[in-house]
């Protein structure tokens, strides 16, 4: 393995934005996704941004799912 590898072989060290990193994991959560753009997100995006942004989302679902069956009940 050489010392001098490029910093986007280091899949923490990648630098994604953040609006694409929330774009990905809100596509990811409703199911459509082209395989095109998983693999540019593969390439691209912080797995621990992507961690992140992934339980942030969940835990918004959760909650407006709770707010929406308390504004029903």
């Amino acid at each position: 393995m050489p010392l001098n590898r490029p910093l986007g072989d280091k899949p923490h060290m990648r630098k994604g934005s953040l609006l694409r990193t929330v774009r990905a994991v809100a596509w990811s959560l409703i199911g459509l996704r082209k395989g095109s753009e998983y693999e540019q997100d593969v390439e691209k995006l912080n797995p621990l941004h992507i961690i992140v942004v992934g339980l942030i989302a969940v835990f918004l679902l959760v909650i407006g799912l709770i707010g929406l069956v308390n504004w029903i009940v």
